[in-house]
């Protein structure tokens, strides 16, 4: 890769995080004139924890724009016909903006909805998989977390099925999800979690 090819990757990645530093709860509550769901709930800045203390409205249009956040980038880097590894790094690095958010003092969500995002632009069929996993065990047992989890340890091993190349970040991807449920992990264990 030259100087001149590595320009547009790069600025493309920095896009990439600082799009995903947008706390779209953050911001839609502040919209709707709701508490800072960082203060309510679990804390967390997404789309459960607001459905949960907020409102449907607020939920939903909050896991539309954490989405929108891993699939844009993506959506753009295939646009600009960037290496197949900048592509996928793009979700990973709107999932990081998610997570550790630049404007938000790096306290950000788990990145559920940024990761499926992510991976509904990079690989449609996968993003259907991991939307069917959710909703099923989401259905079965109301818990969040737990159908977060069972997606992310599946998202390796689908995607290694339907193609390769996306492998080694959307493992990465995955890991950081899990990593970043440790509390909600804890919880499951003692039986405590707090369901749909």
């Amino acid at each position: 890769m030259t100087i001149e090819s590595s320009i547009p990757a790069l600025l493309t990645l920095l896009s990439a995080y600082l799009l995903g530093s947008v706390s779209s709860a953050v911001v839609v509550c502040q919209f709707l004139g709701l508490e800072d769901p960082r203060t309510l709930g679990s804390n967390n800045p997404g789309a459960t924890n607001v459905w949960r203390t907020g409102s449907r409205q607020a939920g939903m249009t909050t896991l539309v724009a954490d989405i929108l956040k891993g699939a844009l980038p993506v959506w753009l880097a295939q646009q600009l016909k960037l290496d197949n590894l900048i592509v996928a790094s793009c979700g990973l690095c709107a999932m990081l903006g998610h997570l550790y958010p630049l404007y938000f003092r790096f306290r950000g969500g788990k990145g559920v909805a940024t990761f499926l995002g992510a991976c509904l632009a990079l690989l449609p069929i996968l993003a259907l998989c991991q939307i069917g996993i959710w909703l099923l065990l989401a259905g079965l047992f109301r818990l969040s977390s737990q159908a977060s989890l069972a997606t992310a340890v599946a998202t390796p091993l689908l995607c290694w099925w339907l193609t390769p190349t996306y492998l080694p970040v959307l493992s990465l991807m995955s890991l950081l999800l899990i990593v970043r449920h440790r509390d909600n992990i804890r919880k499951l264990l003692q039986g405590n979690e707090s369901r749909l």
